[in-house]
């Protein structure tokens, strides 16, 4: 290691260079506690939306994960269950029964006749600025 032969230059330059190394490693350390600390946030809010959040005062509760999942699960089951004729409360029953009046009133749908129903637009074209 080379000395200058100034001893005031010398002790300056180790100082530098040892307050660069300290700075090198506080700024390595801060940089590292930083995304260490960001992804801890957004673990907590993460965490935060999954499990829910209890209601606070002016502040409105919100349902975690499992709770809107089990909420959309009895949604659907609602749904389906209108699908399926259980005597006569679902929707499918209301469409078998209006079929069945359908029936009676035109028991040959060709003897009744079709409408004229217009064409439906192909969807290639635009409409016309008529």
């Amino acid at each position: 290691m080379g000395a200058t032969g100034i001893p005031a230059v010398d002790v300056a330059l180790v100082w530098g260079g040892v307050i660069t190394v300290l700075a090198s490693v506080t700024a390595v350390v801060w940089r590292g506690l930083r995304g260490t600390l960001r992804l801890a946030r957004r673990v907590e809010e993460f965490m935060d939306d999954w499990a829910g959040e209890e209601e606070r005062p002016g502040v409105p509760g919100r349902p975690g994960v499992m709770a809107r999942v089990s909420a959309i699960e009895d949604r659907l089951r609602r749904v389906e269950d209108e699908l399926y004729p259980n005597s006569g409360g679902s929707l499918r029953d209301a469409v078998d029964l209006a079929n069945q009046r359908l029936a009676r009133l035109c028991p040959e749908p060709d003897e009744c006749g079709t409408p004229d129903l217009p064409e439906p637009p192909d969807p290639a074209t635009p409409p016309s600025a008529s």
